[in-house]
C-alpha cells in the first residue's frame, strides 16, 4: 500500500473514530443525552480508553442499576486503592433533576476530552468518580414541558423519580433505593470534593453560573479556613479568566437589589449530606433562562476548574480534611442548627437587571418583570453568616434498640462502625420525652416532616436487650451520627418520621373502671390531690371536663405507659465496659 493511500486511510478512520465519540449535544446544542445514550457513550468510552472503568452498583427504584464511572490510573478505580495511594478524589453527580441536565452533557464531554487528551498527568494525584445519571426514573420520563421556567434542552427528564420522589430531599431518610446505593457509594470514596450539577430557579440576572457552596458555618473550620481563603478565590477567578463570571446562588427574598443570602443546606440535599462527611461541596447552578449550549459549556468550565484546583491544591486538601476529620473524632459537643444573621452581612457586586412592575395582562394586578434592556452592576448585602441556635454534648455511645432497622441501615450504609449488645444491660442513660414538636400538615417528599423539636431529656435505667446496638461517637462519622440520632436536628430520623411508633398510646382507660381507682389515688395521695386542684382552678375548661381530670390522675398513675413519647435511642454518657460483639 502507498504510503499516501496509508496517511489518508488512518486519517478517515481517525476522523470516523472523533465523529463516533461526539456527544449528542455536541450534534445539536439544544438536546440532552437520554439515559440509554448517556450510559451507551460511558460504554463506548470505558471500551476504548483502559483509565475509565463505568462499574454498576446496586440498585435505583426504576430497576435499573447505579453506574458510576471512575476515571484512575494505578488501580485506582477501588477507594481503598485510591487511597492508599494517597489520591484526591473528586466526585461529580449529574441529573439528580433529569429536567436540569446540564451535567450530563457537560461530564461525557469533558471525560472524553480528559482521556482524548491524555490525563495521565492529572490521573497521578486525583481519582474522578462520576455519576453519569442519578435519576434514571426521572429520565425515563422525557419531554418538554416539565420545566415552564427553563430555556431548553429540547428534551429533558422530570424532576421526580420512579416513585415521584426528589431525589434532592432523599439523602438522609434514604426512601429511594438510589440513595441506599448513593450513600454506600460516597461512604466508601469519602470524596474530598463533591459536586452536585443542577440549573436554578428564581430571579433573573446576568450570570450563567451560579454557586452553592457547603454554608461555611456548618462546615468543619479547618476546612472552612481553606475554601474561604483559597479555594473558593481560585474558582472565582478561574471561571471569570474562562469567560464564565460566577455569582454566589441567587437565593432572594424578592429581588436581588435587597440582598441575597446563604444557602442552608440541610443534610437531606446533597451538598449538606456530603459536609456529615467532612468533604468540601458544590450545587452548580446554571441560569434556567440562558440558552442550554452556555449551561452545558459553563458547568464544563466549573468542572475543569475544580479539577485543575484539586490538582494544585492536592496536598492542602488532603491535610483539611484530615484534620476536619481529626476533629469530628474528637470534638466533645456539636451543633445542630443554624439560623441566619440579617444583622451582618458582607457587600457583593452583584451584575443584574433592573426589577420592574407593570399591570399583568393576565390578573391586570402589577406583575415582577426583569427588563433586560437595563443591566445593572452595583453592591448587594450578602447575608452569608448563620448563627447556631441549637447544640448538644456527644454522648459516649449511643443504645439502639434492634427493632430499629430502618436506622441501622442507614448508619451502616454511611460507614458508621457498629457494635451489638451479647448480654442485657440495665445502665443509666439519658432518654429523651418527645412532647414539644410540631409536624407539617401535608404530605412532604412522602412524610409528614417534624420540625421544632424540643424535647424533655431524662436520666434513668432503662434496659437494653442482646442484639441491641451499640453506636460509639468516636468514629469519622461523628457528625452523620449525632445529626441523624439527635431527635432536635431538622433532618434527624426522629424528624423524618421513623420513630413515631412513640408519639401514640397504646392503653388508655374507661372512665367508669377507673373513677373508683382514681378517687382512691386522690385519698391517698395529697400532693396529687392538690395538683389536681390547682389546675381546676387555673384552666376553665379543664374544670368542666371530667375526662380530662381522669386523664390527669391517669397520666400520674403506675397505669401510664412509660414508652408514651419516650425516644428509645438512648445516650450513654460514659461507656465503660460493656458485653460487645462485632456487627
Amino acid at each position: 500500500m502507498k504510503p499516501a493511500l496509508s496517511l489518508l486511510l488512518l486519517s478517515l478512520a481517525f476522523s470516523l473514530h472523533a465523529q463516533q465519540m461526539l456527544t449528542p449535544f455536541e450534534r445539536d446544542d439544544n438536546y440532552s443525552a437520554s439515559y440509554e445514550e448517556t450510559i451507551a457513550f460511558y460504554e463506548q468510552l470505558a471500551a476504548t480508553y483502559p483509565a475509565l472503568q463505568l462499574q454498576e452498583h446496586g440498585a435505583t427504584d426504576a430497576g435499573y442499576p447505579l453506574h458510576l464511572a471512575v476515571l484512575a490510573k494505578d488501580g485506582a478505580w477501588d477507594p481503598e486503592v485510591a487511597k492508599e495511594q494517597g489520591k484526591v478524589v473528586l466526585f461529580v453527580n449529574n441529573a439528580i433533576h433529569p429536567g436540569e441536565p446540564c451535567g450530563v452533557d457537560a461530564t461525557m464531554m469533558l471525560m472524553r476530552d480528559l482521556l482524548e487528551g491524555g490525563a495521565m498527568e492529572l490521573l497521578a494525584d486525583l481519582v474522578f468518580v462520576v455519576v453519569p445519571y442519578y435519576n434514571i426514573g426521572g429520565g425515563l420520563q422525557r419531554g418538554r414541558d416539565s420545566r415552564a421556567n427553563q430555556r431548553g434542552p429540547r428534551l429533558h427528564g422530570f424532576r421526580g423519580n420512579a416513585r415521584n420522589l426528589d431525589l434532592n430531599r432523599d439523602f438522609i431518610k434514604c426512601d429511594s433505593r438510589n440513595a441506599q446505593t448513593f450513600n454506600q457509594l460516597f461512604a466508601q470514596w469519602q470524596p474530598d470534593v463533591f459536586i452536585d450539577n443542577h440549573t436554578s430557579n428564581g430571579a433573573d440576572y446576568q450570570y450563567t453560573m451560579t454557586l452553592i457552596t457547603t454554608q461555611r458555618d456548618k462546615l468543619d473550620p479547618f476546612l472552612t479556613r481553606y475554601l474561604n481563603t483559597e479555594m473558593l478565590p481560585d474558582l472565582y477567578a478561574g471561571m471569570e479568566l474562562a469567560g464564565w463570571e460566577m455569582t454566589p446562588y441567587v437565593y432572594v427574598r424578592s429581588t436581588p437589589d435587597e440582598g441575597i443570602a446563604g444557602f442552608l443546606d440541610l443534610p437531606r440535599f446533597g451538598s449538606g449530606y456530603a459536609a456529615l462527611h467532612n468533604t468540601v461541596s458544590f450545587i452548580a447552578e446554571t441560569h434556567m433562562l440562558k440558552p442550554f449550549k452556555d449551561r452545558v459549556q459553563s458547568t464544563y468550565a466549573f468542572m475543569q476548574a475544580m479539577l485543575r484546583q484539586m490538582q494544585r491544591d492536592k496536598k492542602k486538601i488532603l491535610e483539611a480534611r484530615r484534620q476536619a476529620i481529626q476533629h469530628t473524632v474528637e470534638k466533645d459537643s456539636f451543633a445542630l442548627n443554624w439560623e441566619l444573621d440579617r444583622q451582618r452581612a458582607d457587600t457583593l457586586q452583584f451584575k443584574g437587571y433592573e426589577a420592574r412592575y407593570k399591570p399583568s395582562e393576565v390578573s391586570g394586578l402589577e406583575r415582577l418583570y426583569y427588563d433586560r434592556g437595563a443591566p445593572y452592576t452595583k453592591p448587594v448585602p450578602h447575608y452569608r453568616y448563620y448563627n447556631t441556635t441549637a447544640k448538644v454534648q456527644k454522648p459516649a455511645a449511643y443504645l439502639i434498640p434492634q427493632a430499629y432497622e430502618g436506622v441501622v441501615d442507614r448508619l451502616r450504609w454511611n460507614g458508621v462502625e457498629l457494635y451489638r449488645l451479647s448480654e442485657e444491660i440495665s445502665p443509666e442513660v439519658e432518654l429523651y420525652r418527645m412532647t414539644d414538636y410540631k409536624t407539617v400538615e401535608e404530605a412532604y417528599e412522602a412524610h409528614y416532616l417534624h420540625y421544632d423539636i424540643q424535647p424533655q431529656r431524662e436520666t434513668r435505667e432503662w434496659t437494653y436487650r442482646p442484639g441491641d446496638y451499640v453506636v460509639f461517637v468516636n468514629q469519622p462519622a461523628n457528625r452523620y451520627i449525632v445529626e441523624t440520632l439527635e431527635p432536635q436536628a431538622p433532618d434527624s430520623f426522629f424528624a423524618w418520621n421513623f420513630f413515631d411508633g412513640i408519639l401514640m398510646r397504646k392503653e388508655y382507660f374507661s372512665a367508669y373502671v377507673f373513677e373508683d381507682e382514681a378517687a382512691r389515688m386522690l385519698r391517698q395521695d395529697p400532693g396529687l390531690k392538690a395538683a389536681l386542684e390547682k389546675r381546676r382552678a387555673e384552666d376553665e375548661e379543664f374544670a368542666k371536663s371530667a375526662r380530662a381530670q381522669l386523664n390527669f390522675i391517669y397520666e400520674r398513675s403506675p397505669y401510664y405507659e412509660p414508652t408514651y413519647q419516650l425516644y428509645p435511642v438512648g445516650r450513654l454518657m460514659r461507656a465503660g465496659k460493656l458485653p460487645l460483639q462485632k456487627r
